[in-house]
């Protein structure tokens, strides 16, 4: 009897689980965290999925054996989505003799030290950073680079635990914030890579300008982008955080398709990567690209469903074929109009991905769009939490308060920023502030007097 091929997709989200089994099903096999399900109120399904805890590598690589042989499969190929996972990806692929990025590209992309370390000695412009241990070497290296600092982990994802600092009591108070954020969170995966110490700080140079992220192939010794995305920064919350994503963008003039491929190809090439679909955070200083970070992974958040629903491509279903090694022939056409604005001739337009924010503390009781779905921007809404959900703010969770995204059409000739203002007013969200939620989570409020708080979502 032939055995049956399974794609293996190591550690990722409820969300995309469904979304994968519902349009490449039976296709795929999933090794999840617990820990995932104990967050979404799910459960495992015997026939598709693998619980395992995944910091126990050797535990997990022998629960997937047992799977295999039980079930008469064979795997085809392995695919990763989240930052945390990456490295045990990269064990399983090897055991197995299946293409994916080695321990040691993927711990050179984690630990954003190494990253920048290797991409200035393969002469590619990055940010000055310096390793930090006390509250002191962060003054130091603030008064080096003679201007804004920007402390933040050796590793972890987004603009968590990553603050600006301005002069030296901002730089003593987000050092001690960061040393505290990052003892809570000592359990935590994505604080833990291979060859990182767990308490590692950085201290790094500010760089201004445009922030861009992107989506490209590596394989045979070339890049291939797949999309280009400008990144609306927030003025608001935590340091950093992208509050929208804007699709397709144009880079300077001075930077060409063909040179900008090569430059993309470099910086994955340096870190140890010859095959795989890999994200890029840059920005553009004076016409020049300055790289900050890259993972071999797509882009995550909301840029997904953006692509999805905006312009059809799949780059959740791209990269599981990728990692099969089929041909991507179908994807192809989509492409270009996901990275240019079309000049010549029809294609389709820009498209918005905002994303929506909690503005307190507390447990969410309802979220109102009844303004928003009448507004003719709005292409697609898609909410990530339910009623009864807790919310914490940063810094002490950077998840919580991420409500869910609007994908939407922006309208010609108005700042897209204040666009993405004026939608998240639409919505109306109720929270139970935390004060009125007593230890073993009941509510202690007077129903008479007043119950939840009502504010709009924050854009930020």
């Amino acid at each position: 009897m032939l055995s049956r091929r399974k794609t293996l997709i190591v550690g990722t989200t409820d969300d995309y689980i469904q979304w994968i089994r519902q349009l490449h099903p039976k296709t795929c096999l999933f090794l999840t965290d617990p820990a995932v399900r104990c967050r979404e109120n799910g459960s495992g399904n015997s026939t598709d999925e693998i619980l395992w805890h995944l910091a126990d590598y050797e535990g997990a690589r022998t629960a997937l054996d047992q799977y295999l042989r039980r079930h008469n499969c064979r795997l085809d190929g392995v695919a990763c989505f989240d930052c945390e996972s990456m490295e045990l990806a990269a064990v399983i692929a090897h055991a197995y003799g299946l293409p994916y990025p080695t321990v040691q590209a993927v711990n050179n992309c984690r630990n954003k030290y190494l990253t920048k370390f290797i991409w200035k000695y393969h002469d590619l412009r990055t940010p000055r950073t310096r390793q930090l241990t006390t509250v002191g070497d962060a003054i130091a290296a603030l008064d080096e680079f003679g201007g804004i600092c920007v402390l933040k982990p050796a590793t972890g994802s987004g603009s968590e635990l990553i603050f600006s600092c301005a002069d030296r009591d901002q730089c003593r108070t987000s050092f001690l914030s960061i040393q505290d954020g990052l003892r809570k969170r000592s359990d935590s995966r994505l604080y833990h890579p291979g060859d990182v110490n767990p308490g590692m700080i950085l201290a790094e140079e500010f760089i201004d300008g445009e922030e861009y992220s992107c989506d490209f192939i590596v394989e045979k010794n070339q890049a291939r982008i797949i999309r280009l995305t400008r990144k609306i920064i927030s003025d608001h919350g935590p340091f950093g955080t992208a509050f929208a994503y804007l699709v397709p963008t144009e880079l300077p003039p001075e930077i060409s398709s063909s040179g900008f491929n090569r430059i993309l190809f470099r910086s994955a090439f340096a870190l140890g990567i010859d095959r795989a679909i890999c994200m890029l955070d840059f920005k553009i200083d004076n016409g020049r690209i300055v790289f900050l970070e890259l993972a071999p992974r797509p882009g995550g958040d909301c840029i997904p469903f953006l692509l999805r629903h905006g312009y059809g491509l799949d780059i959740l279903l791209l990269l599981v074929d990728f990692s099969r090694q089929r041909p991507l022939k179908k994807y192809l056409p989509r492409f270009p109009f996901t990275y240019l604005l079309q000049k010549e001739g029809p294609g389709p337009g820009p498209f918005i991905g905002l994303r929506l924010h909690a503005a307190q503390s507390g447990e969410l009781k309802t979220i109102d769009t009844t303004y928003l779905l009448e507004d003719p921007r709005v292409k697609k809404i898609h909410f990530i939490r339910k009623p009864g959900h807790r919310v914490t703010l940063p810094p002490d969770d950077y998840a919580s308060w991420l409500l869910g995204h609007v994908i939407f059409i922006p309208v010609s000739g108005i700042d897209a920023a204040a666009q993405c203002y004026d939608l998240s007013t639409k919505i109306r969200v109720s929270i139970l502030p935390t004060d009125c939620i007593n230890e073993a989570g009941n509510n202690t409020f007077d129903q008479k007097s007043g119950d939840t708080t009502t504010t709009r979502a924050l854009p930020i």
